[in-house]
This record gives C-alpha cells, structure tokens and sequence, in this order.
C-alpha cells in the first residue's frame, strides 16, 4: 500500500524522485497520467493493468465514459524508473497539474499523487476542513 507525503522537487529537466518508500512497490516501470483534482496519477505497471481492464468494461455509448476513457487513457505514459529513482514528467502533463519546481508526492492506496506544492496546501486545507461530513457521508453508506 502506498501511503505518506513527501516534498520533492521537479528538476530542470523535469525529472522526479520518487520516495524511496514507493519504488519497491512501483516497480521500474510506472504509467503517469492525469489525475483529478488537477494532480498527476502514478500507477504500477499491475495496478494500471487492473484500471485499464475496468475501463474497458465500460459501455462506449455514454458521452461521460468516453469521455472519462480519453481524459484517463490518452493522457497516460508509461516511463521507467532510472537508476536515481527518477522518473520524467512530459510537458503536457507538467502543465496540466501545474507543477512548478516544489511538489508535493502523495501514496493514495494503489497510486501516488504528484501535485503543486501550493496547490496540495490549498486542495489540503479544504479537505481537512471536511473530514467530519466527509466521514458521515460514508458512515451512512457503511464504509466506515
């Protein structure tokens, strides 16, 4: 499970270091693409598998799966992990999440986020001022 948050910095060439922690779990091979919220998704090569395979159950007549499936998928680069623990960011996602040089890297389960340092603190504070109707919210569907 990948869980935790850690400031890293995106290098001039646009490279990231992954936390330690999440390269054993990762693996050499990750898949970034774009996440909501206006992040960066980085997924296993096995857990973007399982994804993948749940979008392609999906009917293709509704507008909002095809739309899901190409914000998702036409967005997604697979790139290896270097022998640093780096791994390359494109330019078309770099500017879809906004990233500049401090970012924030976020273990989310079966992915890591990759946001804006000023923008992890603003998207941050609003959820931790919802964490208690957030919380109720689930208790009422019984997931807690």
């Amino acid at each position: 499970m990948l869980i935790g948050e850690y400031q890293h910095t995106l290098d001039p060439k646009k490279r990231l270091s992954l936390p330690s922690k999440f390269r054993k779990e990762l693996g050499k091979t990750v898949i970034v693409t774009r996440g909501l919220d206006h992040c960066l998704f980085v997924f296993s090569a096995p857990a973007w598998k399982k994804l993948a395979a749940k979008f392609s159950d999906l009917s293709i007549g509704s507008s909002d799966t095809r739309g899901f499936n190409r914000f998702m998928l036409s967005g997604a680069v697979d790139t290896e992990v270097d022998s640093a623990g780096r791994i390359l960011i494109p330019d078309y996602l770099k500017d879809f999440a906004g990233l500049k040089t401090d970012v924030v890297v976020a273990g989310v389960n079966d992915r890591v986020e990759v946001w804006d340092k000023k923008q992890w603190e603003t998207y941050k504070t609003q959820i931790e001022s919802q964490g208690d109707a957030m919380a109720a919210k689930l208790g009422e569907i019984g997931v807690i």
